[in-house]
């Protein structure tokens, strides 16, 4: 099964880190998602560019708004996903219980995910 990891850092912690501490550590996150890679669990993932850099679009007005910034302000920032293969929960969250980045107090967000083939296969069914 899939799942969707969201990975929240809290960007003032990061702040304190020295150069050389936040390459170490770095260094180890990378190598923990080599193991995630070569052990088959690590599909796929992304870090993302600072908060300041996105948008949010939402319908408003019969029209798509686009505003500058996060949804919400908040302490802890989407950093970036990854998408994980595993048996299920319980082995998604052992697997990213050993991700170097929980030491630092990054939140990681564990979601099922869907499979859009089989939704749009229920659809055409129904239609």
């Amino acid at each position: 099964m899939k799942y969707v990891v969201f990975g929240y850092v809290d960007k003032n912690r990061r702040n304190t880190m020295s150069a050389s501490e936040r390459s170490a550590f770095m260094d180890e996150c990378f190598a923990y998602d080599n193991v995630l890679r070569r052990n088959g669990h690590l599909v796929g993932g992304e870090a993302l560019q600072s908060a300041r850099n996105a948008v949010t679009l939402r319908w408003l007005n019969d029209r798509a708004s686009v505003t500058e910034g996060p949804f919400a302000e908040t302490k802890e920032q989407l950093s970036g996903i990854l998408v994980l293969k595993a048996r299920d929960l319980n082995h998604a969250i052992l697997l990213m219980s050993k991700h170097p980045r929980v030491r630092m107090g990054t939140c990681f967000e564990i979601r099922p995910a869907a499979d859009l083939g089989t939704i749009q296969a229920q659809r055409r069914r129904e239609e």
